[in-house]
């Protein structure tokens, strides 16, 4: 990590700006390249991300990396965060309020990170970097011009992995919108063919999509 974004690692460590301050057992504040050309955001962190400290260890995150291993790349090669540091209780949806507090610890790493493609997974990241309500079911594999962190940036829209963990069908529509990834990052790498996965959805402690959300119908 660069001695920039370690630094503001550890100031958001204590961050205390919202009520989930007395519920987390630590803040997730992100891992990998802190130079990385291209960034996922996700929702907020769960059972298994508020253990480890980091975000995206659970199911979802073996089918990301699943995802990453299909277009060439690995985990160690993009940088993953959250649009909240702090799990919600019992995993519920981020609360405006919640949002609010948090989006600037997002908006400033964006800025430390500079990435060129910043892929968010899900309405909630959706909605907050493209500034606009409209849903991932809308907008998803399609990529759109926006400035964040002061700099101009591809903001490319995905369903969010446990959608996949939860509706099988969805893993054809995320490993369609990933394949597109390397052409995005001006990579001419060969792809290796996907590997066959196989979806086993959070069972310990985590919460299921409801449809309107996994599905972005709303």
């Amino acid at each position: 990590m660069s001695e920039l974004l370690l630094e503001y690692a550890e100031a958001t460590s204590t961050c205390t700006r919202c009520p989930l301050a007395a519920t987390r057992t630590q803040v997730v504040f992100g891992s990998g390249d802190p130079h990385a050309e291209l960034m996922f955001v996700g929702e907020a962190p769960g059972f298994h991300e508020d253990k480890n400290g980091v975000p995206f260890v659970g199911q979802a995150g073996k089918l990301l990396e699943t995802l990453l291993n299909g277009i060439g790349l690995s985990r160690a090669d993009v940088y993953i965060a959250n649009v909240l540091k702090c799990r919600p209780p019992g995993n519920r949806d981020p609360q405006p309020e919640e949002i609010e507090a948090c989006e600037s610890h997002l908006f400033h790493q964006i800025e430390l990170i500079r990435p060129t493609l910043v892929a968010t997974l899900g309405n909630f990241a959706t909605k907050l970097l493209s500034g606009k309500p409209t849903g991932i079911t809308r907008v998803h594999g399609v990529q759109q011009q926006v400035t964040l962190g002061g700099n101009e940036v591809t903001l490319y829209p995905l369903y969010h992995p446990a959608a996949a963990l939860y509706t099988r069908s969805m893993l054809a529509v995320l490993e369609e919108d990933f394949r597109r990834i390397p052409e995005l990052l001006g990579l001419t790498t060969v792809v290796p063919e996907p590997a066959e996965v196989e979806l086993e959805p959070e069972l310990e402690e985590e919460r299921p999509l409801e449809p309107t959300v996994q599905l972005g119908l709303f």
